[in-house]
């Protein structure tokens, strides 16, 4: 049996009261030891409106990109942007079970100063 993780299970406990909808659809963030990705998801129907991740051509060509607090802020700068392209302007925020603290806010931090409610 696969064992889960301490920040898997206060993941699974945030998504029992963070949802979706069409009105306010969930801004996901999930940083990995390399990677960090943002994703504008609508929980009624399934579906992914906006997402970033730092493997995408932009990001790739630049060799400084790491997953810290500067390439958050990137990230976060760039999904509001996508967002408030498909008329995404209020959102709720699912920090994935991270804390909200370094990476995380500055992320949000970043997508509330381009333009997102939450």
């Amino acid at each position: 049996m696969p064992s889960i993780s301490s920040r898997q299970i206060r993941h699974l406990r945030l998504r029992k009261k963070v949802s979706g909808t069409t009105e306010r659809p969930r801004l996901s963030v999930y940083f990995s030891g390399q990677h960090i990705t943002a994703q504008v998801i609508d929980d009624t129907v399934g579906v992914t409106l906006a997402s970033v991740h730092t493997t995408e051509e932009k990001f790739h060509k630049d060799k400084s990109v790491r997953p810290n607090v500067t390439t958050s802020i990137k990230v976060g700068q760039l999904i509001a942007e996508r967002g408030l392209s498909k008329n995404i302007k209020r959102v709720v925020f699912d920090r994935g079970g991270f804390s909200y603290h370094g990476k995380v806010k500055a992320l949000a931090d970043a997508a509330r100063a381009a333009g997102l409610e939450f």
